[in-house]
């Protein structure tokens, strides 16, 4: 690696130009960290590639079968065993069934599995896509046992984040009454405003306890609509 230009070496690029713009040998590369007295981390990453024909190959190596390229010894190996299992994962998580979010009920049995049991009031975001599937959730407030306080902008942000076409927000009533108070009304409206202002729709506003909820949607704060954009 010592005779490659400083901006054309694996993690230079990586910090100018992101992970996208480097290929699987350079990514092992920086993995690796280093190579042989006889052949750089490149070289060698480029071997592995070669010998398993790329990205699935290597995510179904054992062990022992890594070991087999020159230079890579058991730590290495084990090491790279490692985060292959970490990539697997996360591909499996990817295509997990997003739940499909078309009616209050629906998003109720969601947030009261995630909320209803917490002792202070959170704030929690469901983000949908364009066809209405959940495919992220995030607790963005946590207050005391009466109210919550946050700004607009931590339930908007997970939502710029992750480009999600649609928004539920919801919140716990410890209490044990959904009955919306005038500062749950005063936030659905502000909430409505700056949905309208980044065109990513409010689709509702739940009030969530145990056995029970309330969609600010249904009793009119946001539209008349009864069944939710899909």
């Amino acid at each position: 690696m010592m005779n490659v230009p400083l901006q054309d070496r694996p993690r230079e690029r990586l910090l100018r130009f992101g992970p996208e713009a480097l290929a699987l040998p350079e990514l092992l590369a920086i993995f690796l960290g280093t190579g042989t007295k006889d052949k750089s981390v490149l070289i060698l990453a480029q071997e592995l590639v070669l010998k398993f024909g790329g990205i699935q190959g290597l995510l179904d190596a054992s062990v022992e079968e890594l070991k087999e390229v020159k230079g890579i010894g058991e730590a290495k190996a084990v090491q790279l065993k490692a985060v292959f299992a970490v990539a697997e994962r996360a591909v499996k998580s990817s295509v997990q069934i997003k739940p499909l979010i078309q009616t209050p009920e629906q998003a109720y049995d969601i947030a009261r599995d995630l909320i209803a049991e917490q002792k202070q009031e959170v704030i929690l975001v469901l983000l949908r896509d364009s066809r209405g599937r959940m495919f992220h959730h995030e607790i963005v407030g946590i207050g005391t046992l009466s109210e919550v306080l946050f700004h607009p902008r931590e339930i908007f942000y997970p939502a710029v984040r992750h480009k999600a076409f649609s928004i539920i927000v919801a919140h716990n009533h410890p209490s044990g009454d959904p009955s919306p108070s005038e500062p749950d009304l005063e936030l659905t409206r502000t909430l409505l405003h700056c949905s309208r202002v980044m065109s990513i729709a409010l689709e509702d506003h739940l009030i969530v306890t145990r056995n029970a909820f309330t969609s600010l949607r249904e009793i009119g704060l946001l539209g008349q609509r009864l069944v939710y954009i899909c």
